[in-house]
């Protein structure tokens, strides 16, 4: 059973309790640890029971944005806590996120159901646009992609401001292969990316990228050797924190040049959804086609190499199964406060 609490606060924020998040005190979707040399936290997605954006995933993902903007909005005023960087990685072997709820879809379609269909869209596109505007924080957004991103899995790390892949990866938008368009952000992000042109070729084409091809079109920031993307991460971090603040400069006038806003990403939705409850039989069959590979592929805890060959996966960094959200080092030590004053050196 989940069990919520409320975040500390004081007594003026007593009187308006409306405005405090209610947080569960475990996530079951994924594990958070964090690093006080990069000052970063990094997010372990392992949904269950397929890798997937189901319902829960979502849910769990917003509370954890929420808790994030709460307890960085209220520091103590004698402290400073080191949050620089938000990483979404996966713990799931060769898979990063396979993108919508297929089966949730399939129901919706079959009974017509609208709302509920709409409903799950709009989860999707308000968590998007939260990692767009870096949950309103002074943060960097980064995405460490290890195997498959595929629909709504690659919408999520498109989401982020920098996405580090290894070279095997394989990242595409499948959807058009049973008529439907990645409806939460693709277009928008990857245009934002390369342009509206090469955005579309993507999509249209429902291909599967290796990851090679798209740093080479610019999708993708960093390009890891297999087995190597937390360093490559890590390596980022240490190398960009002299210049923090130009990056979040920079990602201020990308949204000023090219605006996502949460209205442009609903009507897109809205689109979505209509063209989703258009679905013929065949289509449906062909959906529930790739929902079965879906649900076949987490139990492959392989990838394919560039010659085909299937290699394991390599180990999570730093295992720590127990950790908590959220500031408690893999060590295990609790570092709830970085006990400095506002006058101290700062931490770089």
């Amino acid at each position: 059973m989940e069990i919520e609490h409320e975040l500390p606060v004081d007594k003026q924020e007593k009187k308006n309790p409306a405005k405090r998040p209610l947080i569960q005190t475990e996530y079951t979707q994924f594990t958070t640890r964090y690093d006080s040399e990069t000052s970063a936290i990094w997010c372990w997605m392992h949904p269950e029971p397929r890798p997937c954006l189901n319902t829960t995933l979502i849910d769990e993902l917003v509370q954890l944005q929420q808790q994030l903007t709460y307890t960085y909005k209220h520091q103590q005023s004698d402290s400073i806590w080191p949050f620089r960087h938000l990483i979404l990685a996966s713990k799931t072997p060769g898979i990063y996120n396979l993108g919508g709820d297929l089966n949730l879809f399939s129901k919706c379609i079959i009974n017509k159901d609208k709302e509920a269909l709409r409903d799950y869209a709009y989860k999707c596109t308000n968590l998007v646009l939260r990692n767009i505007n870096n949950l309103d924080l002074p943060i960097t957004m980064v995405s460490l992609v290890q195997g498959q991103a595929l629909g709504g899995g690659f919408e999520t790390a498109l989401s982020c401001d920098v996405i580090i892949a290894e070279r095997n990866s394989q990242l595409g938008f499948p959807e058009i292969l049973f008529n439907l368009f990645p409806g939460m952000g693709a277009y928008n992000l990857l245009a934002r990316r390369i342009g509206a042109a090469l955005a579309e070729r993507i999509i249209l084409s429902g291909k599967t990228y290796a990851a090679s091809e798209l740093y080479d079109m610019g999708v993708i920031d960093v390009l890891a050797e297999d087995g190597e993307g937390v360093q490559a991460v890590e390596n980022y971090l240490k190398s960009h924190n002299q210049s923090h603040n130009t990056i979040r400069a920079m990602k201020q006038i990308r949204q000023i040049v090219h605006p996502i806003t949460l209205q442009n990403l609903y009507d897109i939705v809205d689109i979505w959804v209509e063209a989703a409850l258009d679905f013929s039989k065949k289509d449906l069959t062909k959906m529930e086609r790739v929902l079965h590979l879906q649900k076949n592929l987490k139990d492959n805890n392989v990838i394919k190499s560039e010659n085909d060959e299937l290699v394991p996966r390599r180990g999570d960094w730093r295992k720590v199964e127990s950790a908590k959200f959220p500031l408690m080092t893999h060590l295990g030590e609790n570092i709830e406060k970085n006990r400095r004053k506002s006058g101290s050196r700062r931490q770089d």
